[in-house]
């Protein structure tokens, strides 16, 4: 392992070079105006092969918005001496667009390396842990060494925008791939320190409200019904959900519910006109113990009384729902493996906890699977000048081939 370790802490150039080609290849699902993944995919999928990986599977998802018509996932896998059970690394190849170009440093598609950190879209979301999960498995490759059990890289397609086209469509194909003595680690979620391995997820439930009113020339508001006016009322009374759904659990930061508009979309382009209809968003990140069709409800309610109060018809609809899956286990193999091999290399000592956030480890978890989410990441996912930290990377490619062929 120490053989293996040294290895992987030279590979400071091989984390430079592969952040600047993902980098480069702008990975957006067609949801959020992009091509898809298959670009990317066919990159990685030409490196691992010259890597000289010995399974590869491709699991194309059928999508005509794509190019190419599909989004691709990626099975690859090196196998260990004990051949029925697998470690298996799940990243996504998926991003999120830049937003607004003016607050990036630099072109968001080019990767900026200063000293340490590297900046560009997707450096961290999720590319630092799938160079993580590659320099692991290249590290076994390059030096001839046959880790204790199989390891299995997967990479998959849509996990910004749904996962109908990722990790669900893998599972549903391939019903065998995995089994309940397999260990699963997703490095999509962490902190600076590395203390965090998120064993819970808080449930997802993202809304549409869509307010219609009567549009008219602003000179004659009597003329019309004021469509802003009421979404402002809307929006501002989400806040009533906090009361409803008050409960709080340690184990998540921040520990309670959390509702917040976010989106808007444009209503008329111009100043003179009220708006006969306006649209905007609601982002509901709730506790495992509450039903999101408990929540949907109450926010349908709210809308029936604004309706009422400002002669206005709503229409909710359910952009994402995903009900929390079961807490892995802290004392599983996976946690306890995973627990052990950081300490082992970066000499801290992990805390199970719960995020808001969702990961792919939550289809694992709906399916009896001990899933664990960790890596040392900066928290700059989504924002301008994302950026990764290239020792972060090495060392997390230590820890994942230390749970591979622990020492």
């Amino acid at each position: 392992m120490s053989h293996i370790s040294h290895h992987i802490s030279n590979q400071r150039d091989t984390v430079i070079e592969l952040q600047k080609k993902l980098t480069a290849i702008p990975a957006l699902g067609p949801d959020n105006g992009g091509q898809g993944e298959k670009e990317k995919a066919d990159f990685l999928l030409s490196y691992l092969k010259k890597a000289g990986y010995d399974e590869i599977i491709e699991i194309n998802a059928p999508d005509s918005r794509s190019s190419g018509g599909y989004r691709p996932n990626i099975i690859a896998r090196i196998p260990g001496k004990e051949s029925k059970r697998t470690l298996w690394i799940i990243s996504h190849m998926d991003i999120v667009p830049p937003g607004d170009l003016k607050l990036w440093e630099s072109d968001p598609y080019i990767l900026r390396v200063e000293g340490d950190l590297i900046y560009g879209r997707g450096v961290e979301d999720n590319q630092q842990g799938m160079i993580s999960s590659i320099l692991a498995g290249n590290a076994f490759k390059e030096l001839n060494v046959q880790p204790d059990i199989n390891l299995g890289l997967i990479m998959v397609a849509d996990e910004e925008t749904g996962n109908k086209y990722g990790l669900p469509h893998v599972l549903e194909e391939q019903k065998d791939l995995f089994t309940h003595d397999d260990l699963f680690l997703v490095p999509d979620f962490g902190s600076p320190d590395s203390k965090l391995l998120e064993v819970a997820e808080k449930s997802m439930l993202w809304i549409k409200a869509i307010v219609c009113g009567r549009q008219c020339h602003a000179s004659r508001p009597d003329h019309g019904i004021n469509s802003l006016v009421a979404s402002s009322a809307f929006v501002l009374r989400v806040q009533d959900l906090y009361n409803y759904f008050p409960d709080e659990s340690e184990l998540f930061t921040p520990p309670g519910s959390t509702f917040c508009p976010t989106r808007k979309e444009a209503n008329v382009p111009n100043i003179n006109t009220i708006p006969g209809k306006d649209i905007f968003y609601i982002d509901c990140r709730v506790l495992p113990n509450y039903q999101l069709e408990d929540v949907l409800s109450r926010v349908t309610a709210i809308s029936k009384e604004i309706e009422k109060e400002y002669n206005v018809k709503i229409t909710l609809e359910t952009v994402l729902s995903e009900q929390s899956a079961p807490f892995t286990d802290p004392s599983c193999e996976t946690v306890q493996k995973l627990s052990r091999a950081i300490t082992s290399v970066l000499g801290v000592e992990p805390v199970p906890q719960g995020i808001g956030g969702g990961t792919v480890a939550s289809f694992l978890r709906h399916q009896g699977y001990d899933a664990a989410v960790w890596s040392t990441l900066s928290g700059t996912a989504h924002q301008p000048n994302e950026c990764s930290s290239i020792k972060s990377t090495i060392n997390d490619a230590m820890v994942m081939a230390c749970m591979a062929s622990p020492w």
